[in-house]
């Protein structure tokens, strides 16, 4: 029988015994746009065809057919656990609409392969060769003209929320230690970013019992071949001796954390290791008090969820 439960992390998915996973959240798809929404304009573009990969491309209308001008890139990677949520779901679509909007940059968000059909770290293999493929632009003769036209590669930002932070660290860190060609990436921003392990980092972080083993659970699923469970270097980058954050390839970190997230004392530790670390640039944390994990997701037409996005396009525009 196929309805014998392994794994309940509802709403979000259930994994069942036999291996299949039924996920509750994240599968609705929307498409894209050249009428404009909010001024924004949008199309998708296949990446990697080997694995039907593509991305979401955003662009300010007013930019789009009438001036050369370059704007900052922005290229996202959604959260989700690394098992559910896509590039393409009304959820992400909304966001990143207003990010544009609000930043007037050049947004490409990334659609990757998810476990645990996919298991980490291919999540992390397929968002790698997305920014290769987006350096490929930097000489303006790309395969999508977009980029070629508007994007400004002395301004490029990675950024995600939860487990898309994680992404955009681990890629950040990759980038300088490859030395990958013609790679310079401005500044990172990791809102409520997905790091943990079995140990707390500090005295204020707590551990409730039932949520940490939501997250032993979630990893579990997401990584089922790890053999340090939580404690893997993917997932804890802030409480292992053995992670050094010296090596990030970026010049500017902004690191958002929500007060009642469970992963906020991680978000604060984030930050404090990259100070004591020998990494010379500039980091800095925005807390927005008494809301939970990707709560803008959630309630994108809240004020502080508004915060959220003003914050974002400020750190772009400096």
């Amino acid at each position: 029988m196929d309805s014998e439960v392994a794994f309940d992390r509802s709403p979000a998915y259930r994994v069942y015994k036999s291996g299949r996973i039924e996920r509750l959240l994240g599968e609705t798809i929307v498409p894209p746009s050249l009428n404009p929404q909010n001024g924004v304009v949008s199309k998708d573009i296949i990446y990697s065809p080997e694995n039907n990969l593509s991305f979401r491309i955003y662009l300010p209308e007013k930019i789009s057919d009438v001036t050369d001008k370059k704007l900052p890139i922005l290229i996202y990677f959604h959260g989700g656990g690394f098992i559910i949520e896509t590039a393409f779901s009304p959820t992400y679509h909304t966001f990143l609409i207003s990010t544009v909007a609000a930043a007037n940059c050049l947004t490409i968000s990334v659609d990757y392969r998810r476990a645990p059909e996919f298991p980490i770290p291919i999540p992390y293999e397929d968002s790698w060769d997305s920014l290769k493929w987006v350096l490929t632009h930097i000489d303006g003769t790309g395969p999508e003209n977009w980029i070629n036209k508007h994007g400004d590669f002395g301004k490029l930002y990675l950024a995600g929320d939860s487990a898309g932070g994680n992404i955009a660290h681990h890629l950040t860190i990759r980038a300088k230690r490859e030395n990958l060609e013609k790679s310079i990436i401005s500044g990172i921003i990791l809102i409520h970013p997905y790091f943990w392990g079995k140990t707390p980092i500090d005295e204020l972080e707590i551990r409730d019992v039932a949520r940490t083993q939501g997250v032993e659970g979630s990893w579990r699923t997401a990584s089922p071949n790890s053999k340090d469970g939580v404690d893997d270097p993917w997932l804890n980058v802030v409480g292992s001796d053995d992670s050094d954050l010296s090596g990030l390839g970026c010049g500017r970190v902004l690191v958002m954390v929500a007060g009642d997230d469970l992963f906020v004392r991680q978000g604060w530790g984030y930050a404090a290791k990259l100070k004591k670390s020998e990494w010379e640039g500039e980091v800095e944390v925005m807390e927005t008090k008494d809301e939970g994990h990707v709560f803008h997701l959630k309630n994108p037409n809240t004020d502080n969820a508004r915060q959220v996005v003003k914050k974002l396009a400020e750190f772009i525009s400096k």
